[in-house]
């Protein structure tokens, strides 16, 4: 460990989220090695442990023996604060070296909320926040994540975007920086140079004209740069790159369990839903291949928890199988296992006999929405018969609290829609009571979580606004009126987080005069309701000049040039017009099972997707 870094440990609360060296990290010889990664977090400690995307990359990048990735979290004001005043730069936790003399410095966006932790972190780590003041090729700023798709609000800031999938435009990147910094190459060289990989974003390489109503005119590229980034994508996911092992925290984080990815990608299509378009096309593990990757981490990390991760577990077409399978270990281990993401509409007998033999905890649903009508509006697809009869399976087989998930500000959702949420919560309390086979001398507990809608891109809500902060809370309000039974607990997002949320999602290239503005004002940790300052992101909307209700709150044109027009996610901008238009109708369209809506994903995959287990155009 550094030892100007050690000295600090007595002066902070959780000196374990700085010191590394649990099981499972990995330290090499400096001397044997030719590139050197921070992997940044921008968040704490608890929050990027509990992150299967960093887990992956970590283990990815150090299988390679030319290099050592090592992990760096944004460090809590505590420990920050002592950082400033004996000017110790931010470290690694691996080596506690600082991250300033490394060759690669990656941050994951996976939230517009942390965007002021990534300028944070560039700082604290002693380096330019700004890409053009960065000169030299080392260290090289480069981001992924599910921000990418719309990275526009840090382009000035990141060097490198990674769009898509890490798990081989990675290596393919590393690859080309060593290639380059052996020949002493510029940064501007290695930049074009980098371009040309499949995944590659180069925001410097790209110029963008406005229209006089302050709308994206046109976006053009520099230094032959493609005109469109093509998001990368891992063909084979059952050959994918997955690890063996996990770091142990020594301290709780948020998720301390292994986890499992079983597909990727959805077959639903809910129209507010960005995951379910952008991680297309379907893609599944084989169960053995699940299995025995769960197998080996719990071996390597000591987890009595597994967690199958997807954006919607109960449609993985092999879950029965890999239940069996694992549930022969599992059980005589005294090894829970976790299914999050579960439908209200595909929850069939076997899947409640299967998770009766496991550790019992709550169920969780998203319902989204509390009428048919609005549910038909967004897609979910989901009946009140079904959510109903699933809540009885369940109380049959011993469970006794439910969580529904529910958005407000839907487009087109009215004060009766919101009423509608108090009232589904109240059917699932009274389906418990008439239920002959619900746990006996038990209570039931109905908790309902009711967050704002954002509209995001490469949704078929692209084009909608956002609620204004007044009428969200008018809703909120009404929801919390509508309830009146004690059995149900309902908590709302707050508004003010949201709107930013909305504004960064769907801002362009002008916004980063805002991030930094607001950054330079103390914003940091932006997603944590004790460091959230509204009025400081104000008064930088003020200082820069800009409307954040024009990126929030104003409807699209299908016609408008969005800032993010220049990434191709795979799904057609012409399906997603349709399905808007539809939203509008209040007409469904199927799940990808039932018919292929022929959203053009399976473009990215040759013309394959799991969802019709054959391939489509």
């Amino acid at each position: 460990m550094n030892r100007e870094v050690e000295k600090l440990l007595p002066l902070v609360q959780k000196p374990a989220r700085y010191i590394g060296g649990e099981l499972n990290c990995i330290i090499k010889n400096k001397d044997d090695i030719d590139l050197r990664f921070a992997f940044c977090f921008p968040d704490s400690y608890e929050i990027g442990m509990s992150h299967l995307g960093m887990k992956i990359l970590y283990s990815l990048i150090n299988e390679r023996p030319d290099s050592w990735c090592e992990r760096v979290f944004a460090p809590w004001e505590d420990m920050e604060k002592v950082m400033r005043e004996r000017n110790i730069p931010l470290f690694a936790l691996e080596s506690g070296d600082y991250i300033k003399d490394f060759d690669v410095i990656g941050f994951t966006l996976l939230y517009e909320m942390s965007y002021t932790n990534v300028l944070n972190m560039l700082d604290l780590a002693g380096l330019p926040v700004r890409s053009a003041d960065r000169k030299s090729l080392s260290p090289l700023v480069i981001a992924g994540g599910p921000c990418v798709c719309n990275s526009e609000p840090l382009s000035e800031f990141i060097d490198v975007f990674e769009f898509g999938e890490g798990e081989e435009v990675m290596n393919e990147l590393l690859d080309l920086y060593k290639e380059y910094k052996a020949k002493n190459a510029s940064k501007d060289e290695f930049l074009i140079a980098a371009s040309k990989i499949e995944g590659i974003y180069v925001p410097s390489l790209y110029d963008v004209e406005y229209n006089d109503d302050n709308t994206v005119k046109r976006i053009i590229p520099k230094s032959g740069a493609p005109e469109k980034i093509r998001k990368r994508v891992v063909s084979n996911f059952d050959k994918c790159y997955y690890p063996d092992k996990f770091i142990v925290p020594y301290i709780d984080v948020v998720f301390d369990r292994a986890t499992a990815e079983i597909f990727r990608g959805c077959i639903r299509g809910c129209r507010f839903c960005q995951a379910g378009f952008i991680y297309r096309p379907i893609r599944e593990r084989k169960a053995d291949t699940i299995n025995e990757q769960c197998r080996a981490l719990c071996e390597t990390s000591g987890y009595d928890e597994i967690s199958l991760c997807s954006l919607s577990s109960s449609d993985y077409t092999q879950l029965p199988e890999l239940l069996s399978k694992l549930l022969d270990w599992t059980i005589p281990n005294n090894i829970n296992i976790a299914l999050p993401s579960l439908r209200a509409d595909n929850f069939p007998d076997e899947l409640v006999k299967k998770l009766n033999e496991v550790r019992r905890s709550s169920l969780t649903f998203a319902a989204e929405a509390g009428t048919q009508r609005l549910r038909d509006v967004i897609n979910k697809n989901v009946t009140e018969e079904e959510i109903l009869t699933t809540s009885a399976k369940a109380f049959a087989g011993g469970w006794t609290a439910v969580k529904l998930y529910f958005m407000l500000g839907l487009p087109t959702e009215t004060l009766e829609d919101v009423e509608g949420i108090a009232k589904l919560a109240q059917t699932v309390v009274d389906e418990f009571y008439k239920n002959p086979d619900k746990p006996k001398g038990k209570g039931v507990n109905v908790s309902v979580s009711a967050s704002s809608f954002v509209p995001k891109p490469f949704t078929p809500f692209q084009w909608e606004p956002q609620d204004t902060q007044e009428m969200l809370a008018e809703k909120q309000e009404h929801l919390k009126n509508s309830i009146t039974s004690k059995k149900i607990k309902a908590s709302c997002h707050y508004i003010p987080v949201s709107f930013m949320e909305a504004v960064l999602a769907r801002g362009d290239r002008r916004l980063c005069d805002v991030i930094e503005t607001a950054w330079r004002s103390g914003c940091k940790f932006d997603s944590w309701d004790d460091f959230f300052d509204y009025d400081k992101w104000m008064d930088a909307f003020k200082k820069c000049g800009i409307d954040p209700h024009f990126y929030a709150n104003r409807k699209r044109e299908y016609d408008e040039v969005f800032p993010w027009e220049h990434m191709d996610v795979g799904v057609r901008k012409e399906f997603l017009i349709e399905e808007n238009k539809r939203a509008h109708a209040g007409l469904t369209t199927p799940n990808c099972r039932e018919k292929c809506a022929g959203c053009g994903a399976a473009k990215l995959n040759g013309g394959k997707c799991d969802a019709m287990h054959k391939s489509v155009v």
